[in-house]
């Protein structure tokens, strides 16, 4: 992935690395022959000879640092735009996945799991690794000419490096792995403790938080849960550092031994004090470069446990899938939409929304679906969307299942007004357009989209009209009540020219003059369509072409609104019950 997404920059950091490790060695090497020259420069005393010996490993050391320092600005550059990349990349996977998701995905808290980890720790983790490996690479390098250095006086010393460091090792692969798994044991429970914060602080629940008085409580439950997870990271903490502390010690003691060792053999004559320099720096730096790169190699194990669960978000395969061959759409749609024997059960339920239910929506008419809530009618939105396919029974489109079409085919030939519409928070004019960005809609087509969803006013009141911004989110936002958000919703479902058009309670929210204006025009704007219209408004249902009474996931009546009232069911009694209810309101609105 990392050279997928920055080949240039990833061959010029490798490049980097390898000459940041090669100079280390090369200054423990001069600083041998600059304290070996300055022996015999002592002895000879000041002259042109012996400043000679002394100034050319001396330039030659502050050319090497003067080199490490510029590969050191350069690779901090080369690891930056490297870091910026792979985190956009990883960030673009995890969205592109997310969006390539079923709907039941995301009913499902073992998805909400795995894109919390997967988002949580996907830049950092990545950006870890990459250092760590760029650490390993330069710490290989620099350790194997230390070692080199080493062997001259003794073959068995650059193994001593290896034992020392092995306690270092222990620790990074046990204390990684034991955290990796407590992290993914409590993502729940972070989970939990992010959505109290959540609560707390956006304007989502800022109201009933204050009216119920529920900050303490949410605060309370927060805290609990952080109290805790606080508790055993300190644990797990404090038993890294004791181990590690162990292991410091015995490294300390074979270190301690080795230099002695290496005086004793000074002292016999059998070294120079450059040698003993070059000893000291190249074994001290060599113990340190092993623990880090060992400690590079269980953090790199660590951090691949962790972006595991990157790989294995990014690995989910959504259900809902183009068929090998799709068939071709042909419009305009001649004979409508039949649904054949459809059994539905929401993914982990085993109660059935709709059981052997059958439903025929007549190409260019408008089909009102009323009934209880729970009845099923917000699922067949679903089905007909094709977020969810059926467990039996087929959805056609004169007379070809909709599972033979492309899904992006498919969703075309539809636009729909949801029950609860996103609030996009932008300008009024692409809060508008978002149904059919693609398109790239003229001002004309929004305004009349507008005019369509009767929310001329709504434009008129709001200081910048179309460039207004909407919702409080950002800088000079306005905001709308839910009635005038619905309309913006509705304005938005009107604006894409899709033959099939659904809407989910779409006067819900609108005042009964809304409402009232809105449906002397209803008619007119479905003209052409093959309209689904949801809801529990009589004065709606009654312009359609045809309602379906849905009781318990079936059709239990259906007819125009003329025969329903005359066949006295279900429809009838809702009929007379609102009725009464609106005339006693009347009443008691006179008196």
């Amino acid at each position: 992935m990392i050279w997928q997404t920055a080949p240039v920059w990833t061959t010029a950091w490798t490049l980097l690395l390898c000459i940041q490790g090669l100079l280390p060695g090369a200054n423990v090497y001069l600083s041998k022959l600059l304290v070996d020259n300055l022996v015999v420069a002592m002895k000879a005393g000041i002259n042109s000879e012996s400043w000679k010996l002394v100034i050319f490993p001396a330039a030659l050391m502050a050319t090497v640092l003067l080199l490490t320092q510029l590969t050191s600005a350069a690779l901090g550059i080369v690891r930056t735009i490297q870091s910026e990349l792979i985190q956009d990349r990883i960030t673009a996977l995890v969205q592109e996945k997310s969006i390539a998701a079923d709907l039941f995905f995301y009913e499902l808290p073992e998805y909400h799991d795995r894109l919390h980890q997967a988002r949580s720790n996907a830049s950092g983790r990545s950006l870890s690794l990459l250092e760590n490996i760029g650490s390993l690479l330069q710490n290989s390098i620099t350790l194997l000419t230390m070692a080199t250095i080493l062997l001259p006086y003794g073959a068995w010393l650059p193994l001593v490096l290896v034992v020392s460091s092995l306690p270092a090792l222990y620790v990074v692969v046990r204390f990684n792995r034991y955290y990796y798994q407590w992290w993914e044991q409590t993502t729940p429970q972070r989970r939990r403790a992010e959505y109290y914060d959540f609560l707390m602080t956006q304007i989502y629940s800022a109201g009933e938080l204050r009216l119920f008085d529920l900050g303490d409580h949410f605060q309370g439950a927060y805290t609990k849960i952080r109290d805790r997870l606080r508790q055993e990271t300190i644990q797990l903490a404090t038993q890294q550092s004791l181990t590690q502390l162990a292991g410091s010690i015995s490294a300390l003691l074979i270190a301690g031994s080795t230099m002695a060792w290496m005086l004793w053999r000074l002292l016999q004559g059998f070294l120079t004090l450059g040698d003993l320099a070059l000893f000291y720096q190249a074994f001290n730096s060599g113990q340190s470069l092993m623990r880090s790169a060992l400690s590079n190699a269980g953090q790199i194990y660590s951090n691949s446990l962790f972006l595991g669960s990157l790989f294995e978000f990014l690995k989910l395969q959504p259900e809902i899938q183009d068929p090998p061959y799709p068939q071709p759409l042909s419009l305009p749609i001649q004979q409508g939409i039949n649904l054949r024997n459809i059994t539905f059960r929401y993914p982990g339920s085993q109660r059935a929304i709709l059981q052997n239910f059958n439903l025929t929506i007549p190409a260019g008419k408008i089909v009102a679906i009323v009934g209880e809530n729970g009845a099923g009618k917000s699922t067949l939105i679903k089905l007909l969307c094709r977020f969810y396919d059926p467990e039996k029974g087929s959805i056609e489109i004169d007379g070809i299942d909709i599972r033979q079409f492309a899904v992006k085919e498919l969703r075309r030939l539809l636009t729909v007004m949801f029950q609860l519409p996103v609030t996009y928070q932008n300008t009024v004019a692409e809060n508008v357009a978002i149904s059919d960005i693609y398109s790239q809609p003229s001002c004309d087509a929004i305004q009349q989209a507008i005019r369509d969803a009767g929310a001329e006013e709504i434009i008129a009141k709001l200081p910048q009209g179309y460039d207004t911004q909407l919702g409080k989110l950002f800088a000079s936002g306005t905001d709308l009540s839910g009635g005038e958000w619905q309309r913006i919703a509705l304005a938005r479902a009107f604006l894409r020219q899709a033959p099939i058009l659904i809407l989910d309670e779409p006067t819900s929210f609108m005042d009964s003059w809304a409402e009232h204006d809105w449906l002397d025009r209803f008619r007119s704007m479905a003209k052409n369509r093959s309209a689904v219209v949801i809801t529990h408004r009589f004065t709606l249902a009654m312009r359609a072409d045809i309602i379906h009474v849905m009781q318990a996931g079936q059709i239990v009546e259906s007819g125009t609104h003329d025969q329903l009232i005359a066949l006295g069911g279900l429809y009838a009694q809702s009929w007379q019950a609102q009725t009464e209810t609106n005339s006693q309101l009347t009443l008691s609105s006179i008196n």
